[in-house]
């Protein structure tokens, strides 16, 4: 089975400094990378995604911008496609389907920021077309979420979006438990 890593939305802005740091990306970052790495080594294609909003109300992930661009722990290398997205799933309106599909991928490992919103579209997605998915865990974050006075802490943010992909859409493993040997 042919299997491609997607490393969504891993981009300077959801770091210290950036417009809109999330809880833990420098961890996050540092298993994807160790995934990047593995995948990289066996030859295995890669697909970055990242994510640009490109309107007037936009306070981060502004093309053009530093904040906007991909974090140098999972820069491309070169021949590794990238693809830039409009909105959470990194399906829609962005060719990624045909690129996966022209490579005979099957499955898609995947990794990044924000678990509660681009990596969870993601996975749904795929997993909807067809593609068998699975999910990095310690290779995502995610922010704390305030809904109706009550703040929800990153880690419980992430148990609530991996729980559920766990359950119906994805495999959910750690970067250490990846096997790339068919």
């Amino acid at each position: 089975m042919t299997r491609a890593l997607l490393i969504v939305d891993i981009q300077n802005d959801y770091f210290p400094g950036g417009a809109f740091p999330l809880v833990g990306p420098e961890d996050a970052a540092a298993a994807a990378s160790r995934a990047l790495a593995a995948f990289r080594v066996a030859g295995r294609p890669v697909v970055h995604i990242r994510h640009a909003w490109d309107e007037p109300e936009a306070d981060f992930m502004v093309p053009g911008t530093e904040g906007a661009e991909i974090h140098a722990d999972v820069a491309p290398s070169q021949g590794e496609a990238v693809f830039t997205k409009e909105s959470p799933n990194s399906f829609l309106g962005t060719g990624l389907e045909e690129h996966l599909r022209s490579r005979y991928v099957e499955e898609i490992v995947v990794c990044g920021m924000m678990t509660s919103l681009c990596v969870d579209a993601t996975v749904r997605a795929g997993s909807d077309l067809g593609f068998t998915v699975t999910v990095l865990a310690d290779a995502c974050a995610a922010p704390d979420l305030e809904f109706d006075g009550v703040t929800v802490a990153s880690a419980s943010v992430n148990a609530a979006f991996l729980a559920p992909l766990a359950d119906s859409y994805a495999e959910v493993i750690r970067v250490d438990d990846l096997d790339l040997v068919d």
